[in-house]
């Protein structure tokens, strides 16, 4: 029996993130720096057998919710207040043992951190596990107001936002935002607001229109599923899923069931497949990695493509997320999270088709408890359909962000940045009407 598309369509629920294929827009002008009231270190963490890069290990500053995440070649950047000179740093990676490093071990430049393998011994892993995989997922999403914060917060993120055509860099989107999060338990949606942020496109490699990723720093926020598991699973929808059993992992010394989950074959809109990271003992979800069934491209492009060109067919080849969690006094909550949409362009009057890929991530950084309860004014709080670089500046000198702790460029994007930085110095000479050599 296949069940009726436009009956299921009408029920399901679609992550909102939408891709424009729009006219270009211009650059405005860079900021400028501030003083420094921190310590900055970097480095890179790495498998201590292989020695390859260990990609969104997360590095905290003991006592304190100051914390960044390693990028795709393993490297970290962690800004740390003067006055905690004398505190420890906590670096934890799925299935590895968390490491706790006194920060006065530390040097401010190339550091490399080791981690090892925390290999699961057969005895070691609890052999009466639930034979109802989907009821064990229910209660962990379920218990989502006992084990995550329960309280509101103002949490600091870094968000960055990155546009390939093929393997190039055509548009570069970063920004500071201050989330005001509401408690687990409630059905209260989260607040954004834009502190800092800065952007550069090439629009000479996007050949004649501009791509631009609607809802900034939503697309990863919403990845949150605990806070927003019906973007995924409903009641309803629970039972469009096949639910099985992986295998098992550590996540700071403590047992992880790995679950794996996939849309049933007489499903036919697109669904989600992918792995559910879950605490054994206490019912927690720890990360979940999982990504869009597009095997129904046309339908598939219907779902994320908000605009496009009449004499192209625009469709995605790829649609991935990843969410991570981070516990902090015994309490969970929404540490980290990366989309990833490769598209398709499908030109009528050209020999070769274009090729997309636009990767957003977001790393929180630092956050409080918000005991006033305050709340984001109308005239600040961020729109859910904000293309943020419209919203941006210019790149500007590397003190830009000041004491924020950022995701450390990719080598690509790192690359980008000092040529954007070399060509503003160059155009500010020629403004002046001066050589620019």
């Amino acid at each position: 029996m296949k069940y009726n598309r436009n009956k299921y369509q009408k029920k399901s629920f679609i992550f909102p993130i939408f891709v424009s294929l729009l006219l270009m827009v211009t650059l405005h002008s860079p900021l400028w720096g501030q003083e420094n009231s921190f310590e900055a270190y970097s480095g890179e963490v790495l498998d201590n057998s292989t020695n390859k890069p260990l990609v969104f290990a997360t590095l905290t500053l003991e006592g304190t919710n100051v914390s960044t995440v390693t990028n795709t070649d393993g490297e970290f950047l962690l800004k740390v207040p003067l006055s905690s000179a004398q505190k420890n740093i906590i670096i934890s990676f799925l299935g590895y043992k968390t490491l706790i490093l006194p920060l006065s071990q530390f040097q401010t430049e190339d550091n490399e951190i080791l981690m090892t393998e925390s290999v699961l011994e057969l005895s070691e892993v609890n052999l009466s596990v639930p034979k109802d995989v989907e009821g064990l997922v229910r209660e962990t999403l379920k218990k989502r107001g006992e084990n995550y914060l329960n309280e509101s917060t103002v949490m600091t993120a870094f968000y960055r936002e990155t546009i390939k055509k093929r393997n190039r860099n055509v548009s570069l989107s970063e920004a500071v935002v201050n989330i005001y999060k509401a408690p687990y338990s409630s059905n209260k949606r989260d607040d954004l607001k834009l502190y800092k942020a800065r952007k550069s496109t090439d629009y000479n490699k996007l050949d004649t229109l501009a791509i631009k990723l609607q809802g900034g720093p939503f697309n990863t926020l919403f990845v949150d599923m605990v806070k927003y598991p019906n973007y995924i699973f409903t009641n309803e929808s629970f039972g469009y899923y096949n639910f099985s059993y992986d295998s098992s992992t550590r996540v700071n010394d403590e047992l992880i069931y790995i679950i794996n989950f996939d849309q049933k074959p007489e499903i036919l809109n697109p669904l989600f497949t992918g792995k559910l990271y879950i605490n054994a003992e206490k019912k927690i979800l720890t990360s979940a990695i999982y990504s869009l069934n597009i095997t129904d491209r046309k339908l598939a492009s219907e779902m994320y493509v908000r605009k496009k060109p009449r004499d192209a067919n625009v469709w995605p080849t790829e649609i991935s997320y990843r969410v991570d969690y981070r516990e902090r006094d015994g309490k969970w909550y929404y540490g980290y999270s990366n989309v990833l949409l490769e598209f398709k362009i499908d030109w009528d009057k050209r020999l070769f088709n274009s090729v997309y890929t636009m990767n957003c991530e977001m790393a929180i950084t630092d956050w409080e408890k918000n005991l006033t309860n305050a709340e984001i004014n109308s005239k600040e709080r961020m729109r859910s359909s904000i293309i943020l670089g419209d919203e941006s500046i210019g790149f500007a000198d590397p003190d830009f962000w000041g004491e924020y702790n950022i995701i450390e460029p990719e080598k690509s994007i790192e690359s980008a940045i000092r040529k954007i930085q070399r060509q503003l110095k160059r155009d500010k000479v020629d403004e002046n009407g001066t050589s620019a050599r």
